[in-house]
C-alpha cells in the first residue's frame, strides 16, 4: 500500500469531511464503496481500495453504501489546469445527466474543439473511466437519491434521471447495484420515509466544511427581489421555471443550511418533480457546494486581510436571470439595481402560484424581454444603453447563439458576451464568476475591488491579483467582504 493510500486511510479513520467527494473507499469484503464521512465500522486497511470519484469505484465492481449515500457527496470544482478539458467534459456530462438530456460524445467533442477519439482518451486518462460510464454513474446516483429521499414513482425517477425507458433504467440499476429500484426503496430507513411525507419533494445536499453561511446569506439578502426571493437567517425561498419537453415548468424551491451535518436541505414544489435533477445541479451551483475550501483558502492566505476560511462564490439559479441582473447593475449601486430589476419583474414577469404570500412572480423569460419594445423597457427608468444590452442578451439566448449555464465553454461564451452591445469586460467577468462558475474570473474595473485595494489603477489591481490564481473569483468575494469590515 502506497503512502497516498496510507493518507487516504487516515482520512476515513477520522471521518474527515474535507475529503468528502474527493475520495471514496471500496471495501473488498462487502463490495460496497463509501464516503470518508461514513460512520460504519472502520474496515481493515488491506480490504480498502481508494478511488478519486464514484464512477471509478463502480467501474471496479463496487456499489454505493446505503448508509453514507455517495450520491450526497459534493462534486469537484473546475480549475484551470492540464485536466481542464476532461473536467469540462465531465461537467457537461453531469449537466446532461441532471437535465435528463441525451448526450452524444461526437457532438460533445465537436463542441469542445477536439476529435471524439482525443476526448475519450483524455477523459479516460484523467477521470479513469469512459465518458459513457461516467454518465451512467451520474444518472444512477441521482436516481438513487430520488428513490431514497422522495416518494416519486419509479417511472418518474427513471425519466427524471435521464433514462429513456424504465426497462433500461431497471437493467442498469440491477447491473451496477445488484438490487432493483423497488428493493432499494423498501430498504429506506425510517428517517428517509418520514422526509417523504406530504407532497413536497425534500432532498439533502452535502458540502465540504468550512462554509461561510452568514456571508452567503448576506449576499443574497442584499440582492433579493420582492415577489421572487425571500431570505432569512437559515436559508432562502424563491420562484423558478425550467424547460421540460419544450415548455417551462414553474414552481418554487426552498433551502436551508444544516451546519451540524454539513448539508443543505432542499424542498421543491411537486410540479417540479420532472426536473428535479436539473434543480439539484442549479442549487449546488448557486450555493457553491462543490467548492474545495482547503485549496481556496491556502491561496487566499496571501491576501492582505485577515483569513476568513470557507468563502463561497454565489452562483446562479438561472443563467439568463443572473446575466440580466448583472447588466442592470452596471454603474449603479446594488440597491438601485434591485429597484430597476424589481420594476422589470413587475412589468414582464409571469405570475406563479406558490404557498408563500411573498413569492408571486417568475423572472421575465428571455422571449418576453426580446419581444418587448425598447420604449416599454425604458419607461421603467432603465437607460437606453442598458435597454439595448438587455435585449441583445435576451435575443442571443433565444436564438441559441449564447448559452448561460455552468457547462458552457468559457472562452467562446466570454467572446460572445463582449460582442453584444453594452456588455464589456466587467459584465463578462461577473457573469463568468456567477453563471459559468469560473473560479478565476477577475473584474479588475469593479469599483468595490478597486476600493478594497485602495487604487484606481485597474492594471495594478489585475497585476496584484495574479498571486491569487486560480481562485481570483473567491478573492473578489474576499475583497467585497473587506469593505464591510472597514469603517
Amino acid at each position: 500500500m502506497t503512502l497516498q493510500d496510507d493518507a487516504a486511510y487516515r482520512a476515513i479513520s477520522t471521518h474527515d469531511a474535507r475529503f468528502d467527494g474527493r475520495l471514496f473507499v471500496g471495501v473488498t469484503s462487502t463490495r460496497v464503496y463509501c464516503r470518508p464521512v461514513c460512520r460504519v465500522r472502520l474496515p481493515r486497511r488491506e480490504n480498502c481500495r481508494f478511488f478519486a470519484n464514484a464512477a471509478l469505484a463502480e467501474a471496479h465492481g463496487f456499489r454505493p453504501c446505503l448508509r453514507c449515500r455517495p450520491e450526497l457527496a459534493p462534486g469537484l470544482s473546475l480549475v484551470d489546469s492540464s485536466q481542464a478539458l476532461a473536467q469540462q467534459a465531465a461537467r457537461t456530462i453531469e449537466q446532461a445527466a441532471h437535465d435528463g438530456r441525451s448526450l452524444s460524445m461526437p457532438r460533445l467533442a465537436q463542441r469542445m474543439g477536439v476529435t471524439d477519439r482525443h476526448l475519450r482518451r483524455i477523459f479516460q486518462q484523467h477521470v479513469g473511466v469512459a465518458p459513457i460510464d461516467y454518465l451512467t454513474t451520474q444518472r444512477l446516483l441521482l436516481a438513487k437519491q430520488l428513490l431514497t429521499d422522495t416518494a416519486l414513482p419509479v417511472t418518474q425517477v427513471a425519466l427524471a434521471s435521464g433514462f429513456a425507458s424504465l426497462r433500461r433504467f431497471n437493467a442498469a440499476f440491477a447491473e451496477r447495484y445488484r438490487m432493483n429500484p423497488s428493493g432499494l426503496r423498501r430498504a429506506r430507513d425510517d428517517d428517509a420515509a418520514q422526509r417523504t411525507a406530504g407532497t413536497t419533494l425534500r432532498l439533502r445536499l452535502a458540502y465540504r466544511p468550512p462554509y461561510q453561511h452568514d456571508a452567503l446569506l448576506r449576499f443574497f439578502a442584499a440582492r433579493a427581489l420582492a415577489g421572487i426571493e425571500a431570505v432569512d437567517a437559515q436559508g432562502m425561498r424563491r420562484t423558478i421555471a425550467l424547460p421540460h419537453r419544450g415548455r417551462p415548468l414553474a414552481g418554487w424551491l426552498a433551502w436551508r443550511f444544516v451546519p451540524q451535518r454539513h448539508e443543505v436541505e432542499l424542498a421543491l414544489a411537486p410540479a417540479l418533480a420532472p426536473v428535479t435533477g436539473a434543480l439539484v445541479q442549479r442549487v449546488r451551483q448557486a450555493l457553491d457546494l462543490d467548492a474545495d475550501p482547503a485549496r481556496v483558502d491556502a491561496v487566499l492566505a496571501a491576501m492582505p486581510f485577515s483569513p476568513r476560511p470557507g468563502i463561497r462564490l454565489p452562483g446562479s439559479f438561472d443563467g439568463f436571470e443572473t446575466a440580466a441582473r448583472v447588466v442592470l447593475g452596471q454603474q449603479v449601486t446594488v440597491k438601485a439595481a434591485c429597484t430597476l430589476t424589481a420594476r422589470l419583474v413587475e412589468r414582464f414577469g409571469e405570475p406563479v402560484s406558490t404557498p408563500f404570500a411573498d413569492l408571486r412572480h417568475l423572472f421575465p423569460r428571455p422571449e418576453a424581454i426580446a419581444g418587448a419594445s425598447a420604449d416599454a423597457i425604458g419607461s421603467l427608468g432603465i437607460v437606453r444603453q442598458r435597454v439595448g444590452a438587455l435585449q441583445a442578451l435576451a435575443r442571443a439566448v433565444c436564438d441559441g447563439t449564447l448559452e448561460l449555464h455552468r457547462a458552457a465553454p468559457l472562452s467562446e461564451t466570454l467572446q460572445r458576451l463582449q460582442a453584444l452591445p453594452g456588455i464589456g469586460q466587467w459584465s463578462a467577468q461577473v457573469i463568468a464568476m456567477r453563471v459559468l462558475c469560473w473560479p478565476d474570473a477577475f473584474p479588475a474595473s469593479d469599483i468595490g475591488v478597486l476600493n478594497a485595494l485602495r487604487t484606481r489603477d485597474t492594471a495594478a489591481a489585475a497585476e496584484q491579483a495574479q498571486a491569487w490564481q486560480p481562485w481570483r473569483s473567491y478573492a473578489v468575494m474576499r475583497l467585497w467582504q473587506s469593505l464591510e469590515e472597514t469603517p
